[in-house]
């Protein structure tokens, strides 16, 4: 279930921008699963569980390698959810939109549209 959408962004933005320049409604004690496309970016009083980086020329321990299997595990419960917010293909295009407003209002329609899918068809519960 999609319970929080920021503004959207040309796809070019890289995602710790956004995250940067988004006030996230989270509380305090939250955890939240990021990848390591938000290296550097923290929020107060939020556990960020992150996959280790390979240090260059060497190795990640077993249990690094456990660890990053977990987070994967977790985040792809996320990945699914993008997934099908995209299967309105407008989203997935170029928005030729010139309208203040109507990119943001085609990504809430089509989270909407997802949420709508989530409540109305039998999926097991990690897929919402």
């Amino acid at each position: 279930m999609i319970v929080f959408l920021s503004d959207t962004f040309e796809g070019s933005v890289h995602d710790k921008t956004i995250a940067d320049l988004t006030p996230y409604p989270l509380a305090e004690g939250s955890e939240l699963v990021d990848d390591l496309g938000f290296l550097g970016y923290e929020l107060a009083g939020v556990t960020h569980t992150r996959p280790f980086k390979k240090p260059k020329g060497s190795k990640l321990s077993a249990e690094q390698k456990a660890h990053n299997r977990l987070v994967a595990q977790r985040r792809i419960v996320a990945e699914h959810v993008i997934r099908s917010v995209k299967r309105c293909r407008i989203v997935k295009d170029t928005i030729r939109l010139w309208k203040d407003g109507l990119k943001d209002m085609v990504m809430e329609v089509s989270c909407g549209l997802h949420n709508f899918r989530v409540r109305t068809t039998p999926w097991p519960s990690s897929h919402s």
